[in-house]
């Protein structure tokens, strides 16, 4: 096992920045995810460590060893790929097998070991068929297997779930966050499903643009982002987001005023006339009676029943508001209505999008 660090990685692809000056490391045994949408430079970042892609500059260690320059197969990593990448002509244990048969091993001893990881991940009844005649969720654990047989210092998975239907993806998500608490290895996931983010990681780097805009535990992430961005991205639904002006020591929209007196421990350098953002959670918008001081007037858009809880969409100021209401018994789906909150909750973003924090 070994720690993964990036020094001032930059990649260019001609004028193309796809990754800006990224540094960050991923201790012994961690599992991190990292998180961004289709072009932020995640994969990039991946194909790096792999060593697929020449970083333009910076250094990348795989524990104390410099393999910023090193071929992919003295770097000693797994990697899981989105397409699972089998060969479709060899039988399940010679797809396995296959790494071990790079490096010179054996075929008693890698048959041997090919099964032995096969009956751990509950696929040895298959090591005689090919890819073609394994279901989705089989061929997942198959490459898995082949990515662990070798006992590498570190996992890549180049978002390794995404093939497979909700119910699969659920199943393999407990299943690789069970194997790698098991075996301990570092790893690294690469994904744009938050849930899976989530779900697994230790820590999460959400990416935006080619660099990385906030690295810490999931929840941290989720209940402090650091920007408008990751604000919006995390979370189903996202954070609501509403601009106000901060005017007279309140914040003032087209329909709605607040007292800001609450969060002036954030407002400090905050000159007035200034545009800012709020933001809240779904769950933690209820829906407004008159006893509420924190309550902001609209209209009902959209109710959405979903079992348990229901999704409750409001027209605000020119903007949309969801609130994640649980119980039996949503409201009507027109009309106007207000929303309420506890101010303890609500996020204050500054011009630039950054979250202002209480001093």
């Amino acid at each position: 096992m070994a720690n993964v660090t990036f020094r001032s990685i930059t990649k260019q692809f001609g004028a193309f920045t796809a990754v800006n000056d990224v540094s960050f490391e991923i201790a012994d045994g961690e599992f991190v995810c990292l998180l961004g949408p289709s072009g932020c430079g995640k994969t990039t970042t991946l194909r790096m460590i792999a060593g697929l892609e020449q970083p333009t500059s910076g250094r990348i260690l795989i524990g104390a060893a410099d393999v910023t320059e090193a071929k992919p197969k003295e770097r000693d990593i797994g990697m899981v790929f989105q397409d699972y990448a089998l060969f479709p002509h060899m039988t399940i244990a010679d797809n396995i097998a296959y790494p071990l048969k790079v490096r010179g091993v054996g075929q008693a001893e890698r048959r041997r070991r090919a099964a032995e990881v096969a009956k751990n991940l509950s696929i040895d009844q298959l090591l005689d068929r090919r890819p073609g005649q394994i279901s989705g969720g089989q061929q997942q654990r198959t490459s898995v297997a082949r990515a662990v047989v070798h006992k590498p210092k570190v996992y890549l998975f180049d978002e390794p779930l995404s093939n497979l239907d909700a119910k699969l993806r659920l199943e393999a998500r407990s299943f690789l966050k069970h194997l790698q608490r098991e075996l301990g290895v570092t790893s690294l996931y690469v994904t744009h499903d938050q849930a899976e983010a989530m779900a697994m990681a230790d820590r999460v780097a959400v990416m935006d643009r080619g660099e990385i805009v906030q690295f810490g535990p999931p929840l941290e992430v989720y209940r402090q982002p650091a920007t408008t961005f990751v604000a919006n991205f995390l979370g189903s639904p996202p954070m609501n987001l509403l601009s106000v002006r901060y005017a007279g020591g309140a914040f003032a929209s087209s329909t709605f005023e607040l007292d800001a007196s609450p969060f002036a421990g954030r407002l400090r350098d905050v000159r007035d006339g200034s545009e800012l953002t709020l933001g809240i959670r779904p769950e933690h918008v209820r829906m407004g009676g008159e006893g509420d001081r924190w309550r902001i007037p609209g209209e009902v858009y959209a109710v959405e029943p979903l079992g348990p809880e229901s999704l409750v969409t409001l027209r605000v100021a020119g903007a949309l508001v969801t609130a994640r209401l649980f119980g039996d018994d949503p409201p009507t789906a027109t009309g106007a209505a207000s929303f309420a909150f506890d101010p303890a909750h609500l996020h204050v973003f500054g011009q630039d999008g950054r979250r202002l924090a209480a001093r």
